[in-house]
């Protein structure tokens, strides 16, 4: 095969592992998250109560998320920051495989059912360039690594977003997801913070 071929065959089968580590996880943290939607019904007010300790520059763009089944729910955060005078959005697809959009919102806006089930802004609201991007998850780990759908959509949006200014990432997840360490790849994307019902995550570089 030779040294090159080796490396590649390597490089390949690194990939496929990573990939079916991804896909087991993924399954055991769906099952996880639905038991903690359970167990955790005031999961949303509680993690509103800690929208002042986001530390989050004056007049802050928030770009948040509608859940859909057992996600943990952000609604009441955001609530919370646009009472601090934080501008509000969330994302639409706009085409499989490419960043998110993200269009300003505030509750109560009309919202039409997309792709995947997911509830997304008209899309003739005002696009925005969000500073904070609220991020659902399955599970993260002690360096801040995020396990996410498969999709790769936030992956392939914070790479762009952070290759045009700062942008603070905050995964929104129950505490009982966090595990030692994740499998990740160069590409995979970190939280910054997370913030779960025990209060919020910081992580460095």
């Amino acid at each position: 095969m030779g040294k090159i071929g080796s490396v590649a065959a390597a490089g390949i089968f690194q990939k496929v592992s990573y990939m079916d580590a991804k896909i087991t996880l993924r399954e055991d943290a769906r099952a996880r998250r639905a038991e903690l939607a359970r167990a955790l019904p005031k999961f949303a007010d509680r993690i509103a109560a800690f929208a002042g300790d986001l530390d989050l520059a004056p007049g802050a763009i928030v770009s948040g998320y509608w859940p859909m089944r057992d996600e943990p729910d952000p609604r009441a955060l955001m609530t919370a920051l646009g009472g601090k005078s934080h501008s509000l959005a969330l994302p639409r697809i706009a085409a499989r495989g490419a960043p998110l959009q993200f269009h300003r919102w505030k509750m109560g806006d009309a919202m039409v059912v997309a792709s995947f089930g997911m509830s997304e802004p008209l899309p003739g609201a005002e696009q925005l360039t969000p500073s904070v991007l609220l991020v659902p998850l399955l599970a993260f780990d002690a360096h801040g690594h995020r396990l996410g759908y498969g999709g790769g959509y936030y992956d392939r949006t914070l790479q762009v977003l952070r290759a045009n200014g700062k942008i603070i990432a905050v995964g929104i997840a129950y505490g009982g997801l966090e595990v030692a360490e994740l499998p990740h790849l160069e590409h995979d994307q970190k939280m910054d913070l997370v913030v779960t019902e025990k209060g919020v995550r910081r992580f460095t570089s």
